[in-house]
C-alpha cells in the first residue's frame, strides 16, 4: 500500500466516525496537535480524543483536499493538506477547516499516523 492509500483510507474512516478503522492507522507512539490546541500523547490518548470527537459531533463530515507531499520515501511520508469538517454539535448545524500536517511511518508491515497536526488557517502563502 502507498501513503497516498493509506492516507486516503484513514481519511475515509474518520469521515464515517469509524473509531475502530481509524485508530488502525495510528502508531503506538502517535503525538497529534488539534486546532482547539490541545495535544494526545499515545495511542490510547489519541484515540480517546478522537472518540470524543465522534460523540460531540452528530452527522458529520470530514475530508481533506489540496494534498500536497513534502516527503515520500520508503519508510517515511510527510504530506500538508486542508481539511474540512461539519456537523451538527448539540443540535446546531457547524463547519470549519483549516490546514494539516501528517507523518506517515511505515512500520508492522503497513503505513501508520505518527503525527498529525491540525490548525486553523490554509495552504495559501502569506503576502
Amino acid at each position: 500500500m502507498t501513503p497516498d492509500a493509506a492516507l486516503d483510507a484513514y481519511v475515509r474512516a474518520s469521515d464515517a466516525h469509524d473509531l475502530d478503522g481509524t485508530a488502525r492507522w495510528i502508531a503506538n507512539d502517535a503525538v497529534y496537535f488539534f486546532s482547539n490546541e490541545s495535544c494526545h500523547v499515545g495511542k490510547a490518548a489519541v484515540r480517546a480524543a478522537i472518540e470524543k470527537n465522534f460523540e460531540a459531533i452528530r452527522d458529520g463530515s470530514y475530508g481533506i483536499e489540496k494534498v500536497r507531499w513534502l516527503v515520500r520515501e520508503t519508510s517515511l511520508a510527510v504530506c500538508v493538506y486542508e481539511y474540512r469538517w461539519s456537523g451538527a454539535i448539540r443540535g446546531e448545524r457547524m463547519s470549519g477547516g483549516g490546514r494539516g500536517t501528517t507523518v506517515l511511518r511505515h512500520e508492522d508491515g503497513g503505513w501508520r499516523v505518527a503525527h498529525e497536526h491540525l490548525s486553523r488557517g490554509s495552504l495559501a502563502p502569506s503576502a
